[in-house]
């Protein structure tokens, strides 16, 4: 299979919200609105994002819930950063602070108006114990 475009649909009744949330702290753009759908782009990354109404005739009536157990990650430069403005100076919620783990992330958890869970991550060079588990070696670029 060739696929062209892969990306996340959040289902929700805050379709609106969760759209503004998104432009407001992540750096989205609007594609396509209705009152029912957004799709989202970043522009420098090129990460897409949509946002689908629950309720909406397209979803199977048995399917149409608000979205749960999932985490997005954002993998930003500099989590410290990221930290202040959206914890600090936004106040946004916090479910998992500040802190480096030894498989290789500093990080934090937040959530968007679903709870939806979003880890906010810089990677940094894991343990000796964890660099053979690794696949690639990404955080060479960051030492």
């Amino acid at each position: 299979m060739k696929s062209s475009s892969f990306y996340p649909v959040l289902m929700t009744e805050k379709v609106k919200e969760t759209g503004e949330f998104y432009q407001k702290f992540f750096g989205f753009s609007v594609v396509f609105e209705a009152d029912w759908y957004m799709s989202l782009k970043q522009e420098e990354t090129g990460a897409e994002l949509a946002i689908l109404q629950a309720s909406h005739e397209t979803v199977p009536s048995s399917f149409g819930k608000s979205v749960q157990g999932l985490i997005l990650n954002f993998e930003v430069v500099d989590v410290d950063q990221v930290y202040q403005k959206l914890i600090k100076e936004h106040r946004l919620p916090l479910h998992l602070t500040l802190r480096d783990e030894a498989f290789g992330q500093r990080h934090f958890i937040t959530s968007d108006p679903n709870g939806v869970l979003i880890d906010v991550i810089t990677v940094i060079p894991p343990d000796e114990s964890f660099q053979d588990q690794y696949r690639e070696e990404v955080w060479k670029d960051e030492v």
